[in-house]
């Protein structure tokens, strides 16, 4: 492969100088156009060291406005980015749309490190990439624009490279003893680079080799083609929105009859308690999450709880009730509403990857990501496109969470629409409750059968073996309150031992 590539490319002092002036105008003059548009640039610069990654960052930050660049270059996670799944420092660290984002030593750089030195199995390296490919495919769908160049030196050039680097009175401190172990490793670095590079190029996410031995060649390169597929991609967006989709509400994808049996049609939404034993059986159930939540804090178990419903179904109560067992400090209940203009400005997940709770802790989503397949789809907020492929993103998130440890537990709160009703009329009369009743709340209540087909959809689409959904029947508050909390106990001990 890198035989293959075009290396051994110069450019000369002559020829980068003439280039110069117009190609910082142009690079400003794209990333101001940038700014307008509704995605964000992520540049990833890969490579052996030496190749000159972190000055070709220094060098973007330097002819652009380095106020919309965000740099990050990673090692080793802290104990703190440990405690959460893998990819959640990259996630909280996405720039956001009309901004640019450069990444050294990212997501390739720990699966490239532990396959040279034999500690990841060609099987597990594949896993890893697979994960790696679905992270940056769930940009890219989201109009995200991602240029990753390996920055290329043979195993001579880089012995001189490195050489050069040590000498040098301002930047001897850049080479470390990790460098030469990983140069006395140089072959078996390469041919995990290939099979990376291979593994995880793509139509719409390809690998630019670069020869990193001429700083000119390599420079030029790069910053003229950011500024090519700046503006292609402006241009392809444009042309994109043009199309119709996005602001028309879509019923469904495949049309549900009224008297179609569904996974909603099936519950029994007559069972109910009586207040004497709901209130005998809350006072054990309470008991027994207290007993189990110390448990799952002294052995570090991150729980994550989502509740979507009806409006009206119930959600608040019974949270309420889950956190009465728990210590405040150990919990945080994240409602989600409408997404604010920071929020907006990112992919829809980058939000709730915020508050992915870390060992020991309680995270409570009253509202979700499953707003992408429920009210932003009913209400044509999102394109068909978008909510259908979003049924394979939060499987893919939901798997990292799991896979990383975290016990997640989802719940659908389900009323009839006669319910629904009476409790609406009933929070008008109630002053300290009115609040709660928006006339948002009367527009979902309009689409319902609209809605119905998309929960439908989506309880069969995302219930999966490490994420089922739990179905609650909560005509009556008092069963759906002890049906959650009992399945959160069960949930819990079997997790425990």
């Amino acid at each position: 492969m890198f035989e293959a590539a075009e290396l051994g490319q110069k450019v000369s002092k002559k020829a980068f100088n003439d280039a110069e002036p117009d190609l910082r105008v142009e690079l400003v003059e794209a990333q101001q156009a940038l700014r307008k548009a509704d995605f964000p640039v992520l540049i990833i610069l890969a490579g052996v060291d030496g190749a000159g990654k972190s000055e070709l960052a220094r060098l973007l930050n330097e002819w652009m406005d380095p106020r919309w660049i965000v740099t990050r270059a990673y090692g080793p996670p802290t104990e703190w980015e440990k405690s959460r799944p893998e990819f959640w420092r990259y996630w909280v660290d996405l720039p956001q749309r009309g901004h640019i984002g450069i990444y050294l030593s990212a997501w390739y750089s720990d699966p490239l490190v532990e396959r040279a030195y034999g500690r990841l199995s060609l099987n597990k390296l594949d896993r890893s990439l697979d994960r790696i490919a679905n992270f940056e495919q769930t940009l890219a769908d989201d109009g995200a624009l991602i240029l990753k160049y390996w920055m290329h030196l043979d195993k001579a050039a880089q012995k001189k490279r490195l050489e050069k680097l040590e000498q040098s009175p301002e930047q001897h401190w850049k080479i470390t003893k990790r460098d030469w172990k990983n140069w006395e490793r140089y072959d078996k670095f390469i041919t995990t680079a290939e099979h990376i590079i291979r593994r995880t190029s793509s139509g719409t996410v390809p690998w630019r080799i670069i020869d990193g031995s001429n700083a000119r060649y390599r420079s030029l390169t790069v910053l003229t083609e950011l500024r090519d597929a700046i503006t292609r991609h402006i241009e392809s967006r444009v042309q994109a929105a043009i199309a119709p989709g996005v602001g028309v509400p879509v019923m469904s994808s495949r049309a549900v009859a009224p008297d179609d049996t569904t996974v909603l049609s099936m519950l029994d939404l007559r069972q109910s308690v009586r207040p004497k034993i709901y209130s005998r059986e809350m006072r054990r159930l309470r008991a027994r999450l207290n007993a189990l939540y110390l448990r799952a804090k002294k052995e570090k178990l991150a729980t994550m709880l989502v509740f979507e419903g009806w409006d009206a179904a119930g959600k608040g109560g019974t949270i309420h009730r889950i956190t009465s067992a728990l210590d405040a400090r150990d919990y945080r209940i994240h409602p989600f509403a409408a997404p604010n203009d920071i929020e907006r400005a990112h992919h829809y997940l980058w939000r709730f990857w915020q508050h992915v709770p870390h060992d020991g802790k309680f995270a409570i989503f009253d509202r979700s990501w499953y707003g992408r397949v429920l009210v932003e789809r009913v209400d044509g907020l999102a394109s068909e496109s978008e909510w259908q492929r979003a049924y394979a993103e939060i499987n893919e998130f939901e798997s990292q969470l799991v896979d990383h440890g975290i016990l997640l537990v989802k719940y659908w709160l389900h009323i009839d629409k006669e319910e629904q009703l009476q409790r609406f009329e009933r929070r008008s009369e109630i002053p300290f409750k009115s609040w709660k009743l928006t006339e948002e709340d009367w527009r979902n209540r309009e689409n319902w059968d609209a809605y119905a087909v998309a929960v439908n959809e989506m309880v069969e689409r995302t219930s999966t073996a490490h994420a089922p959904w739990v179905l609650v029947e909560a005509n009556d508050k008092r069963f759906a309150r002890l049906k959650v909390m009992r399945t959160l106990c069960d949930a819990l001990e079997k997790r425990l031992g």
